[in-house]
């Protein structure tokens, strides 16, 4: 989760957000480069004396008009690449479906019988010693590691957003309309994320808590609640 004076992304624990890294170090370089040229013409135009000497019209236009193109090609072509693969589900292991209520979320392991539960903020007062205020919940998300988890998200009241920015995960949550998304933890770990649609007074006391855990510790945890 991030910490205190955290200029960066969390670190990431899918593969998705490893991409999503990488693409914001790639565009940053381009807007450097961008920058640093645009800086040196500027430094150039006034320390030189004028000139009368000028530059044939057609060339600047050009190269005026190939090197936008070029940086923009640069950059669409990751971008498309990552689009498409948060986009892509293939085949996942689970499906865990996320509801967004004012103000808590409920969730259902669809692929088990009778297997869901409300997840609701710990109260300040309530908060054991050691964790984290406005960030965990009475209920945990538990997934398997190393398993594509598929998640369908839906809300019962006003506009929702399920995210997790350590798994690389940013969903609407929206009434009468299921969106999906997915992601591959590669760690075990407790990952934390909140509502990022405004959705009434209490917006920000709905976390997301996501732990992941070996299988047989999710097996055992998942036959002991189904039970």
């Amino acid at each position: 989760m991030a910490n205190h004076s955290q200029l960066g992304f969390q670190d990431a624990s899918s593969p998705i957000m490893e991409e999503l890294i990488q693409f914001h170090d790639h565009a940053l370089m381009v807007a450097l480069a961008i920058c640093s040229l645009v800086l040196y013409l500027l430094t150039l135009m006034l320390t030189e004396k004028l000139s009368s000497s000028t530059v044939d019209a057609q060339e600047i236009e050009l190269v005026w008009t190939i090197l936008p193109a070029m940086v923009l090609i640069t950059l669409a072509l990751p971008s498309l690449r990552i689009l498409y693969m948060m986009d892509e589900i293939n085949e996942p292991d689970l499906t865990l479906k996320a509801i967004g209520h004012q103000w808590y979320w409920t969730y259902e392991y669809t692929d088990f019988k009778d297997l869901t539960f409300d997840s609701y903020m710990i109260p300040t007062a309530d908060l054991p010693l050691g964790h984290f205020r406005l960030l965990e919940v009475d209920h945990r998300v538990i997934v398997p590691t190393g398993s594509t988890v598929r998640v369908i998200v839906t809300a019962d009241d006003v506009l929702h957003s399920w995210a997790v920015p350590s798994l690389g995960v940013k969903t609407d949550a929206i009434p009468g309309r299921l969106n999906q998304t997915s992601f591959f933890a590669t760690r075990p770990g407790v990952y934390y994320g909140q509502c990022s649609e405004i959705c009434g007074a209490n917006h920000s006391f709905m976390p997301i808590v996501v732990e992941s855990a070996p299988l047989p510790n999710f097996e055992h945890w998942s036959s002991s609640l189904s039970s």
